[in-house]
C-alpha cells in the first residue's frame, strides 16, 4: 500500500488513443473446436480464443472500458489511484491498462490466488493487499469497498461487479465479433459466471441483433469449489451487473469435470486453455446433448498459463 496517493498518482494520464498497446484488445479468434465431434458429429462448435488479448484474457474488454469511461467521466483523474478487487484477470487487465496509461493501480486478491497471477500483477507494477483466503472473492469486494470509504478521494474504484461499462463492453465488441465470425450462424451462446458482465453482455448483444440465439449460463455446481474466477451466484455476493433473464438456461458444471475438458483441449487440440474455458466445455456438452445439431459458440476467457501452480 506504500504508493496510494503519493508516488505517481499525481503525474499525467498517457493520451488514450495514441496508445498501441490497446488497441489490440478485442478481435480475438474464433477457433472450430472437435472435441465432441465423434459424439456431435451434427453440432458445430467454435470458442473465442480471449487470450489474444494483450493482457491475456477476456477481462481487457471490460477493464478498458470501464477506465475509459472513468476517465471521461472525470471521476478517474491524476492524482488518483485505481482501486477494485478481483480475483485475478481483471486485475491484470487493470494493471495492464495502468501500466499503458500511467494510472497507478492498487488491487485486493485473494490470498490463495494462483502465483502466476499474483506474479503477473506485480510484474505490472500493481500495488497488491491481499484478503482472506477463506473469503474468496466476496472478501477481496469487502475489503476493497472498506478501503474506498475511508478515502473515496483517493480512488477511483470502477467496481467490476456492479459496473455496467463492464458488460456493455461485451455486448459492443464480443457479441458483434461472433456475429460476424459466424455469418450471423450462432444458434447458441455458453458462458461461465464470473462477474457476470460476459455472459449477460455478449447476450444481450446477440439477442438484439438475432433474438432467437438461446444463451446458456454455466455457473459452478457448488458453493466450495475449485474454478478460479468463477461464481457460484447463490452462496456469494450478487453482481449487480447480473441480469439472470438474459439467459434462457443455467447449467451446473462441477471442478472434476471442468479440469478435465480444460486438459483434454489442450492435449487433443492443442488448445491450453484455463479453468473456467473447461467448465464453459461442460456447458457446450450439455447444449450439444439436448439440440444434436446446430451452431455453438463459446468463450475462453483466458490461458492454462495461468494455473500451472495448480
Amino acid at each position: 500500500m506504500s504508493r496510494i496517493g503519493i508516488e505517481s498518482s499525481v503525474k499525467a494520464f498517457k493520451d488514450v488513443e495514441k496508445c498501441q498497446i490497446l488497441k489490440l484488445i478485442g478481435n480475438t479468434p474464433l477457433l472450430k473446436v472437435d472435441l465432441f465431434k465423434n459424439e456431435f458429429p451434427e453440432v458445430e462448435v467454435y470458442g473465442k480464443a480471449e487470450w489474444f488479448n494483450p493482457g491475456g484474457s477476456v477481462k481487457d474488454r471490460p477493464a478498458f472500458n470501464m477506465v475509459k469511461e472513468g476517465i471521461n467521466s472525470g471521476d478517474l483523474c491524476p492524482g488518483k489511484v485505481l482501486l477494485d478487487s478481483t480475483s485475478g484477470n481483471t486485475g491484470i487487465a487493470y494493471a495492464m491498462v495502468g501500466a499503458a496509461l500511467n494510472i497507478p493501480v492498487t488491487l485486493v486478491i485473494p490470498e490463495n490466488a494462483t502465483s502466476e497471477r499474483i506474479e503477473t500483477l506485480k510484474g505490472y507494477g500493481a500495488d497488491l493487499i491481499f484478503s482472506s483466503p477463506m473469503e474468496g472473492s466476496d472478501g477481496a469486494q469487502r475489503l476493497a469497498r472498506k478501503l474506498y470509504e475511508e478515502n473515496p478521494n483517493a480512488f477511483f474504484m470502477p467496481c467490476q461487479y456492479d459496473n455496467s461499462f463492464n458488460p456493455l463492453a461485451h455486448e459492443k465488441t464480443t457479441a458483434i465479433e461472433i456475429l460476424e465470425q459466424t455469418d450471423g450462424r450462432v444458434q447458441h451462446f455458453v458462458a461461465s459466471l464470473g462477474t457476470t458482465g460476459t455472459l449477460v453482455g455478449t447476450g444481450r448483444g446477440l439477442k438484439k441483433n438475432k433474438p432467437d440465439v438461446k444463451i446458456h449460463a454455466v455457473m459452478p455446481s457448488e458453493p466450495f469449489h475449485g474454478l478460479e474466477g468463477m461464481k457460484h451466484i447463490p452462496s456469494s455476493i450478487r453482481p449487480g451487473i447480473y441480469d439472470d433473464m438474459v439467459h434462457d438456461n443455467l447449467i451446473l458444471a462441477d471442478t472434476e469435470s471442468s479440469y478435465d475438458f480444460a486438459e483434454k483441449i489442450s492435449r487433443k487440440e492443442g488448445l491450453f486453455v484455463g479453468h473456467s474455458a473447461g467448465a464453459a466445455l461442460v456447458g457446450v456438452r450439455e447444449v450439444a446433448k439436448t439440440i444434436k445439431k446446430g451452431v455453438i459458440v463459446t468463450i475462453f476467457p483466458d490461458g492454462g498459463d495461468r494455473y500451472l501452480s495448480t
